[in-house]
């Protein structure tokens, strides 16, 4: 099954960019964001994309500019995530075919999102929203928003955003740190996604 799950890789390296892919895909992972700030991202991304963009959507996130947009397309990525709402970006994202989920948190800047292509809004911080939040937003955005919570949204709550209408997350520290093995990688990725379908299958 595809999972409504996007693992945020932020921190990772080139060296562990293809091991740590393998095992988040053998996990049921299929979205893999890689920061910009991290360590040389788009050689990760390539190596990523070449290795495994059959089994994988992969892209970038903490994506600022439209010249970051096109600078992961050259490197074969096609999702873009950002932390904020730039529409110059969500074009740029869409004129190159790629997946955009630009950050939000307000109704103004899911409208502007929608307004300007947005594939999915990213609800972020997630903490400070809530699913209450989430909730009352969802009311008046359009019916099939897809909604991500991501930054305090994880396997124990998983069920609370389900229930008000999230449909997937983004998931950063509680899968992957700088010096984590593939080995701790690969239990929280299982982890992960067995609470992941346990909450969807109880909300269905």
């Amino acid at each position: 099954m595809s999972r409504n799950l996007i693992a945020i890789l932020r921190g990772l390296t080139p060296d562990e960019a293809l091991p740590v892919t393998e095992c988040l895909i053998a996990a049921g992972i299929t979205r893999i964001e890689v920061p910009l700030n991290s360590p040389d991202p788009l050689k990760s991304i390539e190596s990523m994309v070449t290795s495994f963009g059959g089994d994988a959507e992969i892209g970038a996130g903490t994506v600022l500019e439209p010249e970051q947009v096109r600078n992961v397309k050259s490197a074969g990525g096609t999702l873009i995530v950002s932390p904020d709402c730039n529409p110059e970006v969500i074009r740029a994202t869409k004129a190159e075919g790629m997946s955009s989920f630009p950050g939000v948190m307000t109704p103004t800047e899911s409208f502007t999102a929608l307004r300007n292509g947005a594939d999915g809004l990213k609800f972020f911080p997630a903490s400070l929203v809530g699913p209450d939040g989430l909730k009352a937003l969802l009311a008046v955005l359009p019916k099939g928003t897809a909604t991500y919570a991501v930054g305090g949204a994880g396997p124990d709550n998983f069920a609370d955003w389900i229930n008000v209408g999230a449909a997937g997350f983004g998931i950063g520290t509680a899968l992957f740190k700088p010096g984590f093995s593939v080995e701790e990688i690969q239990d929280r990725a299982n982890k992960i996604v067995s609470a992941y379908d346990k909450a969807v299958s109880a909300s269905e």
